[in-house]
């Protein structure tokens, strides 16, 4: 197993300026949203993509918009669309008559960021276009394979009301999203000041904060995190709660688990510490598990929430004590 450097205050306090640098940024176009913006950077450090789903209106483009402006690199965005063809994502080959031989030209999915603007309302066929370059960050035509530019992210859009029209995201594809986050309307306050200010603030007024260079730094420095041992059992621990609780139908997958400590790993330097707390995981789990969550028809109709599971799970799994700490005894 390869051990990495643990590491050293001065690179914990550059992540956390750096990372305050892009949600200051994202926060002038997004306001009144700050844990929303930490999590897409947690997402975008721990090198998994982001489902921002919402009502229309209260900002999922704009957020994902204003997270391409603040990086110097490449992004497309995508409008998907009932007749979007799956060659209009991830490309296609034509025979070039001059050269006799044939090109690949790439689709808008070859960028560092993109953004998939009402991703349920293209075919499952279309949908399942992204499945691969997700996961694997390749894309395959006619049998050869295309890296992507690195690092990749998608940022996906989707409207849970309208549903005329609309495909619903199969689990395969839901489990690829790192993190599925809901904007939320804003409150009083904050909606007088877009009101305000609602021709001024716009994503392409942003300036870049990083490059793509800068943002693959920050990455290796996430994975160099310190997570303790108890804390991947506390982990493995809350996934089994899932997968045994009587309302879940299927629970969190190990691919859930992985992802929850990945993204604990970036949510906790983006606070300025290179080692992760119980607290990270907590906060951390209705944005990755909860849409891993496949409920019992009988919950369903009751009214239970994915929500509701996953506070269950945390008030039945104890939380571990530091290395030294005395067991508590039942009274």
């Amino acid at each position: 197993m390869t051990v990495t450097a643990p590491l050293t205050p001065h690179e914990v306090t550059g992540f956390a300026s750096v990372a305050a640098r892009l949600a200051g940024g994202i926060a002038t176009v997004v306001l009144g949203k700050p844990q929303v913006v930490r999590l897409a950077l947690t997402a975008l450090f721990a090198q998994g993509h982001v489902l921002v789903e919402d009502v229309p209106g209260v900002g999922k483009t704009t957020l994902a918009r204003a997270i391409a402006a603040t990086v110097h690199g490449h992004w497309r965005r995508i409008q998907f669309t009932p007749d979007l063809l799956p060659a209009d994502v991830s490309g296609v080959t034509i025979f070039n008559q001059s050269t006799q031989g044939f090109e690949f030209h790439p689709g808008p999915v070859f960028a560092n960021i993109v953004i998939a603007d009402e991703i349920n309302r293209a075919s499952p066929k279309t949908q399942s276009a992204l499945l691969e370059v997700m996961e694997e960050h390749t894309v395959t035509v006619d049998g050869v394979r295309h890296p992507v530019p690195r690092p990749f992210l998608v940022v996906a859009t989707q409207n849970p009301v309208e549903m005329d029209g609309t495909y619903r995201l199969p689990e395969a594809q839901l489990d690829r999203f790192l993190v599925r986050l809901s904007v939320g309307y804003p409150d009083e306050q904050t909606e007088i000041e877009v009101l305000r200010g609602a021709t001024l603030r716009s994503p392409e007024a942003l300036e870049p904060v990083i490059d793509t260079a800068a943002v693959g730094e920050l990455i290796r420095m996430a994975q160099r995190v310190h997570i303790a041992d108890p804390l991947y059992g506390y982990a493995v621990r809350l996934a089994v709660a899932t997968r045994t609780h009587p309302a879940v139908r299927v629970g969190v997958s190990p691919r859930g688990v992985i992802a929850l400590t990945r993204a604990a790993c970036a949510y906790a330097l983006i606070d300025g510490r290179g080692f992760v707390l119980p607290e990270d995981l907590k906060a951390l789990l209705e944005p990755v598990f909860a849409h891993r969550l496949l409920l019992t028809a009988d919950a369903q109709l009751r009214g239970v929430t994915a929500g509701e599971v996953l506070a269950d799970a945390v008030r039945s799994v104890p939380v571990p004590l530091p290395a030294g700490h005395p067991t508590p005894v039942s009274v």
